[in-house]
């Protein structure tokens, strides 16, 4: 009988046999060895550990209780697996010689959900959620359909946006925003969408801050400018009076 153990992987509590926590573990410890020098290191890691939970939600609902060796080799396989990211392959372990070969399907798609995308909102999200699950490009249109649509319907659309409001849950991890615009839900693409958020919120962050400095700098001029009037304005009496 193999020995179990318990996890928590992604928030989730689970019972492990030996061979699975040890391909698992070593897994984790290749992503986390990959992902290590990118700036979104920690939110990357934590949404494949938390995928990778969700993942075996779904394969033990068959009524087994315990992650085996084959659950983890499903989830690797749907997550992709190091070398097809241009990782180091996962290292070999103890327990290798009674791991099967699983073809790598790390197209696996979750299909499009909706969600509200609360990183593009101007309310709560609704439209921006709506304009990645439909596939379009500028959630703007989406806007400006709805104020129409209140426009012309009378209030009826500002109760389906609040419900819409209330019910659809936030795209808080990247693996929810990848499944809000329908796009394989892996490795690879969790660090690609992380990592550019992350650079977007930069790009954000800097043009504030050129934006705070031209403003700073204007005041500072237009403050230099009105001393410099007072101290001519102050000065020009003087001169007449001595020269008269």
């Amino acid at each position: 009988m193999k020995k179990v153990l318990n996890i928590n992987l992604g928030g989730y509590p689970f019972t492990i046999d030996e061979d699975a926590y040890a391909t698992l573990d070593n897994y984790l410890q290749t992503i986390n060895r990959h992902f290590s020098y990118s700036e979104g290191h920690e939110e990357i890691v934590g949404d494949i550990e938390t995928r990778m939970a969700e993942l075996f939600q779904e394969n033990l609902s068959g009524g087994s209780q315990i992650v085996s060796l084959k659950e983890v080799q499903k989830g690797i396989a749907t997550m992709g697996k190091p070398e097809d990211f241009g990782a180091e392959p996962i290292e070999n372990t103890a327990h290798s010689k009674h791991q099967t070969a699983t073809k790598s399907k790390s197209n696996y798609k979750t299909g499009k959900r909706l969600y509200r995308d609360v990183n593009d909102e101007v309310i709560g999200g609704v439209a921006s959620g709506m304009t990645a699950y439909f596939g379009f490009q500028d959630p703007l249109w989406m806007r400006i359909a709805l104020v129409v649509s209140v426009i012309i319907g009378f209030g009826f659309p500002v109760i389906a946006y609040i419900i819409l409001w209330v019910i659809l849950p936030k795209a808080e991890t990247a693996a929810d925003r990848l499944a809000m615009r329908g796009e394989t839900v892996n490795a690879t693409n969790i660090g690609r969408v992380v990592e550019e958020e992350l650079d977007k919120f930069g790009n954000k962050v800097e043009k504030w801050g050129d934006e705070v400095n031209a403003k700073y700098a204007s005041s500072k001029k237009k403050a230099s400018k009105v001393a410099k009037g007072r101290a001519v304005g102050y000065a020009a009496p003087l001169r007449k009076g001595f020269i008269f």
